[in-house]
C-alpha cells in the first residue's frame, strides 16, 4: 500500500487556482522532495494532506484513509512539520514534547519512553530541561521535527526544514531526515536544491498548481543531455581537432566557446555528449595524438537549478 495518494486535488481560492489536478504517489519509507517557486501550490497541497486545509476538488489518503473523510484517523498517521515550528516558548524541551505526546494520544504508559526515543534521535539530550525560547533556530527546529515523530507516525511532512539554518544545522537536519525515512515515508519541500539531491529519492516539481514532473534526482539531470559533455582548454590546431572530436562515438558536437582565453592564445572548447556516454579518455587521448596541448579538462553537467529553471520557465512560456 502506498503511504500517500493524490488524485486530481485541486484548490480554489474565489477565482485564483492554487493547484489543479496534482496527482502523485510516494511509497512507504520514500523521501520525496516537493519543489516548485513561490507561489507554486507547495504549501497549498502539504497543507491539505496534513487535514490543515480542505481541498476545493480531488481526494488524498495518507496510509489508505482519506484526508477530508477519515481525518482523525489520517492526523493519528501523519506528523506535520510547517515552515514556522509550532512552538511554546516558554515551556522546556521536555516539558513541552511531553504534553504534545499527551494531545497526540500517546498512552501514558508509552508517553515517557516515546518523548525520550524523539529526544536522543534528535539530539537534544543536553536540552531537555532548556526552555525553548533560548535555543538556537537550528535546536528550535530540532524540537519541531521531535514535535511531529513523537506519536510515531507514518508520514512525516516536512515544509522547508532547513529553512534558515546555517551550513552546519542544514547537515546536521539532512542527516536527521534521511535516519527518520528508516521507518517513516517523508515529504517535504524546499528551496535549497542542493539538499534534494541529498536527501530525497524522488523529486516532484510543481509550478503554476500543476506537476510538472517526477523523478529521481540523477533521471532528472539527464533531461538536459544537451548539457553533458566537457570543457578543453587548448593550445594548436582547434580547426582540424573539432570534426574528429565529433566523430567519437557518444559525442553530440564540438564547438569553440572562446577564442585566446585570458590572452593566452588558447581556446576553451565545449564537447557535448550524451547523458550515458563516458568519452573523457577517448577526448584527451585524440586531442594529444593530433599534436594540440590540453591544458585543462573538466567535465560539465547540469545542476537541478538548470532542471528547475528550464522546466518552470518552459511551464511559464507554454500558458501565455
Amino acid at each position: 500500500m502506498n503511504s500517500i495518494e493524490v488524485q486530481n486535488l485541486s484548490k480554489v481560492y474565489g477565482s485564483t487556482t492554487a493547484i489543479e489536478d496534482v496527482n502523485f504517489t510516494v511509497e512507504t519509507g520514500e523521501i520525496i522532495g516537493f519543489l516548485g517557486p513561490n507561489g507554486a501550490g507547495k504549501t497549498t497541497t502539504m497543507r491539505i494532506l496534513a487535514g490543515y486545509l480542505p481541498a476545493t476538488t480531488g481526494t488524498a489518503k495518507i496510509a489508505g484513509y482519506d484526508v477530508h473523510q477519515q481525518s482523525m484517523e489520517v492526523r493519528r498517521r501523519i506528523g506535520y512539520l510547517p515552515e514556522n515550528p509550532p512552538l511554546y516558548p516558554e515551556m522546556t524541551v521536555e516539558g513541552f514534547l511531553n504534553f504534545v505526546a499527551k494531545i497526540k494520544g500517546v498512552a501514558k504508559c508509552d508517553r515517557k519512553k516515546k518523548v525520550t526515543t524523539v529526544i536522543e534521535r534528535c539530539q537534544l539530550e543536553d536540552k531537555t530541561k532548556t526552555a525553548i525560547y533560548k535555543l538556537s533556530k537550528g535546536y528550535r527546529q530540532r524540537v519541531g521535527i521531535a514535535q511531529a515523530i513523537v506519536h510515531e507516525p507514518r508520514v512525516i511532512i516536512l515544509d522547508e526544514p532547513t529553512v534558515g539554518l546555517d551550513p552546519r544545522q542544514i547537515i546536521e537536519v539532512r542527516n536527521l531526515i534521511k535516519s527518520l525515512a528508516i521507518e517513516h515515508t517523508i515529504i517535504l519541500s524546499t528551496h535549497i536544491l542542493p539538499e534534494v539531491s541529498m536527501t530525497c529519492d524522488r523529486i516532484m516539481i510543481i509550478n503554476q498548481g500543476k506537476i510538472v514532473i517526477t523523478n529521481s534526482p540523477d533521471e532528472l539531470q539527464k533531461q538536459l543531455a544537451g548539457n553533458y559533455g566537457y570543457q578543453l582548454e587548448l593550445a594548436g590546431n582547434i580547426a582540424d581537432l573539432l570534426p574528429k572530436l565529433a566523430a567519437i562515438p557518444g559525442v553530440v558536437a564540438s564547438k569553440v566557446i572562446t577564442e585566446n582565453l585570458n590572452n593566452q592564445n588558447r581556446d576553451l572548447v565545449e564537447v557535448t555528449c550524451n547523458a550515458d556516454s563516458e568519452p573523457g579518455k577517448e577526448l584527451a587521448a585524440l586531442t594529444i595524438n593530433q599534436g594540440v596541448s590540453l591544458y585543462e579538462m573538466r567535465r560539465i553537467r547540469p545542476s537541478l537549478e538548470d532542471v528547475f529553471l528550464e522546466l518552470t520557465t518552459e511551464e511559464i512560456i507554454s500558458n501565455e
